[in-house]
């Protein structure tokens, strides 16, 4: 996502500096991209001295999804956060954007829905040296990407007979990674968007096994699909967690399954003037199927 946000605003006539991690693998996605390079950590203040001189705004993209060492999501999504708001404030930035989740909603549910809540506060207490605004996105893909998305559509190819979480009732509302990023840059000096959360979500409420079914119709593939009792899935995935280093199954997992995320996104189309797609038609732009 940031590297597509880095080539949008590059397109429309932005000075981009760019903050990435040193050894960067995907560094290969910016190579086209006039743009400026620094180099740091944002979980370690230090590395970060001088890379907010002369910038008005902030897009703060930074975070660990999903990760079996719970101390990560402390040291990245929460404290990486504390340290660019610290470090913002201090040279006058004007502007600070946190890309958040709806896993906020439930906060309880998993300690990354804590860390990126907790995340939230941080970025909310910035005023008034500072303004701010908080997107939500709901589950993002594009074409090979969205890495939650991605370990779905895995985990749904996996199997001949796919083991499914509860009876798949939650519904979503899947968000095309292209509707975020023009979101995202709408928001830049947009006085509308100050002291705002959105939820970035796409138009089309479905049901997670529809869209089970739905993501398997686009790989030419269909399957059964048969529901395990959530109580069930809790009891394993606890007993996974304590027993295993890399659980199969975690509780996170779970409460991502069965929560709830159809989030209204009226505001985000009021305010950004923007229509995102719905997952329908999203999917059928990442892998056509006549």
């Amino acid at each position: 996502m940031g590297a597509r946000l880095v080539k949008y605003l590059d397109k429309a006539g932005k000075k981009v500096r760019v903050l990435t991690l040193p050894g960067d693998p995907n560094l290969f996605r910016l190579a086209d991209i006039d743009c400026e390079l620094v180099f740091g950590d944002v979980s370690d203040a230090s590395s970060l001295k001088g890379i907010f001189e002369g910038i008005c705004t902030v897009f703060h993209l930074a975070a660990v999804i999903i990760s079996h060492d719970t101390a990560v999501f402390e040291r990245v999504n929460f404290e990486g956060t504390r340290n660019m708001v610290l470090g913002a404030k201090a040279s006058g930035v004007s502007h600070f954007i946190h890309v958040s989740s709806v896993a906020v909603s439930d906060p309880r549910a998993s300690d990354y829905a804590s860390s990126k809540a907790r995340s939230e506060e941080l970025v909310s207490s910035c005023e008034p040296d500072m303004t701010w605004t908080i997107v939500r996105p709901t589950l993002a893909y594009e074409k090979g990407g969205g890495q939650e998305f991605m370990m779905f559509l895995e985990y749904l190819k996996k199997y001949p007979v796919v083991p499914f979480i509860g009876h798949g009732r939650g519904k979503k509302r899947p968000v095309f990674v292209a509707d975020i990023v023009q979101g995202l840059a709408a928001i830049a000096d947009n006085p509308k968007t100050y002291g705002k959360i959105y939820n970035f979500s796409g138009s089309e409420t479905i049901c997670i096994r529809d869209l089970a079914k739905l993501m398997l119709k686009h790989q030419g593939l269909a399957k059964p699909i048969v529901p395990i009792p959530i109580s069930l899935c809790r009891i394993a995935a606890t007993l996974m967690e304590r027993f295993m280093k890399n659980p199969p199954l975690t509780r996170y997992a779970i409460s991502r399954i069965e929560q709830n995320a159809d989030f209204d996104n009226s505001t985000v189309c009021e305010d950004l003037g923007i229509s995102p797609i719905g997952v329908t038609e999203g999917l059928q732009r990442c892998y056509p199927i006549s």
